[in-house]
């Protein structure tokens, strides 16, 4: 049976890197280890070809604190240090042209856009796109348009490209045939999982302890939604971040979602610099082992303007807190 995995076509990505003379590569707004680790392991391997290279995120402003020994961030550039005109434009792990921020405007100077993705509800907004929603992440993804092309995966490339799987698969919660000789394949390059793993998911400051207490505080539930499947939901406010970066309050999702009464969790994570936006990262998660039956936030955060996976999505709101709630448990009526 051919599955999407083997039906995605690579050879269009394969050719447009070929014949870039220059390349500009852009990272998703609010950067996490997929998007970076595989414009990084991208930038790595352009530059090594001689290909001039850029690589670089629209917000915040500085790479988050546990993907800077990332190999490769030396090409990181600030986004007004993005030239206005490239040979080749790479959108990695970005869902949409909404996702790449200030930087959509660089569209219009490059020559050819490529995407590559693994978000299901990708808009394909390139000339050429790579959209494999069976990848476990879009690091994956590139390690197959590198095998098509032909470039082999040194130490420094595979630390990039676990970075992204690693983070991505949950720790190897959230699996598919094959994702554990990916890993393997890419450990057998000499890279140090461990250390990897803790830097990206096992270390926090002092002060995500406090702002824990703070935003767990908030925390609310609605049992009855869909049929029982239940929400639970919790703000994350300007004042809960002013002493952590960014990246602290992405992780708050991770701690909501192991309620056990509540099949779906939410959390509204408020702008530092635009009065009431709120980004809103979501997560269901099924029953019980083979059950089939988790929501699909993806569809949910479409719905509202955003995208993601079936299990993990987001999108962006205005307003007040009780229209926050109010505009989530409408679209999951």
């Amino acid at each position: 049976m051919t599955t999407m995995r083997d039906a995605v076509d690579l050879d269009g990505a394969v050719e447009a890197l070929k014949a870039a003379r220059s390349v500009t590569i852009v990272c998703h707004v609010q950067p996490d280890a997929d998007t970076v680790g595989s414009g990084l392991a991208l930038a790595l391997v352009m530059h090594r070809r001689g290909i001039p290279v850029w690589v670089s995120f629209a917000e915040p402003a500085e790479l988050p604190e546990s993907m800077r020994s990332l190999p490769g961030a030396q090409h990181l550039v600030a986004p007004a240090d993005v030239p206005a005109e490239v040979d080749l434009l790479i959108a990695v792990d970005c869902g949409s042209a909404g996702r790449l921020g200030a930087l959509v405007d660089r569209i219009s100077g490059a020559a050819t856009t490529l995407v590559l993705d693994h978000h299901r509800s990708n808009t394909r907004f390139g000339d050429i796109n790579v959209i494999d929603a069976e990848a476990e992440s879009t690091t994956s993804l590139i390690v197959r348009v590198l095998d098509a092309w032909g470039v082999p995966i040194d130490a420094e490339v595979a630390h990039c490209l676990y970075a992204g799987l690693v983070t991505d698969t949950g720790s190897f919660r959230w699996v598919r045939p094959g994702t554990h000789v990916l890993a393997e394949r890419l450990l057998a390059t000499g890279i140090d999982s461990g250390e990897i793993a803790r830097t990206l998911l096992d270390t926090h400051p002092f002060g995500w302890l406090t702002m824990l207490s703070r935003v767990l505080a908030t925390a609310r539930i609605e049992p009855d939604v869909r049929g029982g499947i239940g929400l639970v939901y919790a703000f994350v406010r300007r004042a809960d971040t002013l002493d952590v970066s960014s990246e602290e309050a992405e992780s708050v999702i991770d701690i909501v979602r192991t309620t056990s009464e509540a099949g779906i969790a939410a959390v509204f994570k408020e702008s530092r610099t635009v009065t009431d936006r709120w980004t809103v990262s979501l997560r269901s998660r099924d029953s019980h082992p083979g059950a089939q039956d988790g929501v699909d936030v993806a569809a949910i955060a479409s719905a509202l303007g955003g995208g993601g996976h079936r299990f993990a999505a987001g999108y962006t709101a205005y307003g007040g807190p009780e229209d926050l709630v109010a505009g989530l448990l409408a679209a999951l009526e």
